[in-house]
């Protein structure tokens, strides 16, 4: 398939992320979409007369071959949200971009992903907790995603960088700037283990619309979107919002009352929008995760003999399973009433056989 008809996809008038995805779904290939029938294009679900009459085939293609040019002069990667290289969970949100653009050396499907944003302002608070969460992600070989702007974003891939972790920093604009400027020698390093994404082209300032579509990256990128230090208003807290919209574990630091970045934190664990963190080691903790050295040798699990037969149901059902289940999925796959599903899993927590995490979530202990 032809790159520039991807890339050009993107340049269609009131063509947006859903948009491009049901043409490129519909026919099959980017290259289709510029050379059927209208009739056709008519035929694609949301696509309606005025947007049809608004394309601009040829526009969009002598755009997408200058942007092509220079992906082949900058080395920038142009991965498509049908390939193996695209974001796994990102590509599970409704409105994840079609194609991304990317510098440096980066997995973005490893085993755990967490992302890690918070105020521009940083205090010396706000930035132990983040080298003490780094450190602790550590041992777990996460991939460290942020924002790279002033404060928490950028010391957070700091962090990372000084620990060898992978890290990626989603931007606002296009691969031929970078905004702050301040942080392009942090940026350069992280094009060795890591990396820099985004999905403007190039020539893209970074305008005030771009940063919360750009938060949406950085919250469907994760399994986890970590809030250290944020203000009632701002970036983290949209990314927060944006994070809860698509089912994914939201955590939050507090701080002291009164102190205008920990506002927001307070806030969002206020309002049961983030899970609460005491500790760096609370995040893996409720994620379930186990320690690479901690998997073998496997465990080898005796199946109890003191349990009901709801009991005993419940627990094979988990223990097919070797991530945390939700009590509405147990509640299908075990077909047991809700009153008696919660009534066994609430005994079986007070037995020791299971724990219970943030959303209603359990795990064999």
């Amino acid at each position: 398939m032809s790159l520039l008809h991807k890339i050009a996809l993107t340049f269609l008038n009131n063509i947006g992320p859903v948009s491009a995805k049901a043409l490129f779904t519909h026919f099959e290939s980017a290259e289709r979409v510029f050379t059927v029938p209208q009739a056709k294009l008519l035929k694609v679900p949301g696509i309606g007369e005025k947007t049809v009459e608004q394309l601009n085939f040829t526009d969009a293609l002598q755009k997408a071959e200058k942007e092509v040019k220079f992906i082949e002069e900058n080395n920038v990667e142009v991965i498509l949200y049908t390939d193996s290289r695209y974001p796994k969970r990102l590509k599970n949100c409704a409105d994840s971009p079609i194609l991304l653009y990317g510098k440096g050396n980066f997995d973005v499907n490893p085993p755990h992903v967490i992302s890690i944003v918070g105020t521009r302002n940083a205090t010396e608070y706000g930035r132990q907790l983040c080298k003490q969460l780094v450190e602790e992600l550590q041992q777990y070989n996460v991939l460290i995603v942020s924002g790279l702007a002033h404060g928490i974003d950028v010391a957070a891939h700091k962090e990372a960088l000084k620990l060898n972790m992978q890290t990626i920093g989603v931007v606002a604009h296009g691969l031929d700037r970078l905004y702050p400027s301040q942080n392009r020698p942090t940026s350069e390093k992280m094009l060795q283990n890591g990396g820099i994404l985004t999905e403007y082209p190039s020539g893209t300032i970074p305008d005030r619309e771009n940063f919360p579509a750009r938060n949406r990256i950085v919250a469907g990128m994760a399994d986890a979107t970590v809030v250290i230090e944020a203000g009632v208003k701002g970036g983290a807290l949209i990314t927060a919002e944006i994070a809860n919209s698509y089912n994914r574990d939201v955590y939050a630091f507090p701080g002291r009352i009164g102190d205008e970045y920990s506002e927001g934190c307070n806030f969002l664990i206020r309002n049961n929008k983030a899970a609460l963190l005491t500790c760096a080691a609370d995040l893996p903790y409720s994620l379930g995760w186990q320690k690479p050295d901690s998997v073998t040798p496997v465990k080898q699990l005796a199946f109890p003999i003191d349990l009901s037969a709801d009991e005993k149901l419940i627990f094979d059902t988990m223990l097919q399973h070797n991530f945390p289940l939700a009590i509405d999925d147990l509640a299908i796959k075990t077909s047991l009433p809700m009153s008696k599903l919660a009534m066994s899993l609430l005994n079986m927590e007070m037995q020791g056989y299971l724990y219970s995490l943030p959303g209603k979530m359990y795990r064999l202990s």
